[in-house]
């Protein structure tokens, strides 16, 4: 046990010295496995029957963490059955929980146990601090990786989809319209990056600027309600109903198939649609 123990908490130094470097030179995506980053609201019938797809079809198994909810929210279904039932009416067979507030049950190589065979993470919504509070640098981060590294899907949903970037966008414990807040590190799924959710819906479109005029290095994105990407290796493809935002520096029109590069300090994005692609790396539309 204490060989065990001493391994992983080398495997976990050696892993998070790369990750949480202040500043990526480049934007990429996770080497393998697949990401499915939901901007809010997700409509069960659209979204669910994908993760499930994403996580092995009818062999998919699955860990589900709602940590990201308030303790008022997570009170009204203290035995996760409401929670469980949602995703055993698409037929899901194998399905955990995982919840904590404390870091130190999550360091805890029997907290983590379903995570080792998992072929899908689904995180929650809320606020996208109680995540990292729990979760950043334990070993259930590491597991979630490890989920990616095994081919799986990790997904999720308005503060699930946020903590996928490495740059933590409303992380503020006070309120979530603080966009550099007291919380800034996310899981970095993808590095260089910040991730934006209930775009439209809430009339955020210009808020990623107070980030990326700060941070110019990161890549910005903006996702509206029932709407997101799939993203395997540093290509992203847009699903879902409406819009994502794309804040590169630069303005993209499909009529004329062209990328103009933009100053510094300008307070431009552009669109993208369902089946539309983009390459993280080279941040440029893609087909």
């Amino acid at each position: 046990m204490m060989k065990k123990s001493f391994f992983l908490t080398i495997l976990t130094f050696i892993i998070f010295f790369n990750l949480n470097l202040k500043v990526f030179s480049q934007t990429t995506g996770p080497e393998s496995g697949t990401l499915l980053i939901i901007g809010g609201n997700a409509k069960d019938d659209i979204f669910i029957p994908l993760f499930k797809q994403l996580a092995g079809g009818d062999e998919a198994e699955i860990v589900i963490i709602p940590t990201a909810l308030d303790d008022e929210s997570l009170s009204t279904d203290p035995d996760f059955t409401k929670l469980i039932s949602r995703f055993e009416k698409y037929n899901f067979k194998k399905i955990s929980v995982l919840h904590t507030r404390n870091p130190e049950e999550a360091q805890s190589p029997d907290f983590v146990e379903p995570l080792h065979s998992a072929t899908g993470v689904w995180l929650q919504g809320g606020r996208q601090w109680r995540l990292a509070v729990s979760y950043l640098n334990t070993l259930v981060h590491l597991e979630i990786f490890g989920v990616l590294h095994r081919n799986g899907v990790i997904a999720g949903t308005s503060a699930g989809a946020t903590i996928q970037g490495s740059y933590l966008a409303r992380g503020d414990t006070k309120s979530n319209t603080i966009m550099m807040g007291d919380h800034e590190e996310g899981f970095s799924l993808i590095k260089n990056i910040a991730i934006d959710q209930h775009l439209l819906a809430r009339n955020r479109q210009f808020d990623m600027f107070e980030i990326i005029n700060k941070r110019p290095d990161l890549l910005g994105i903006g996702l509206d309600e029932n709407t997101g990407i799939i993203v395997r290796g540093n290509i992203f493809e847009v699903v879902g109903e409406h819009y994502i935002a794309i804040y590169d520096r630069s303005r993209w029109s499909e009529e004329r198939d062209t990328i103009y590069k933009l100053p510094k300090k300008s307070t431009e994005f552009y669109f993208l649609k369902e089946g539309e692609k983009y390459d993280l790396l080279n941040r440029k539309i893609t087909k």
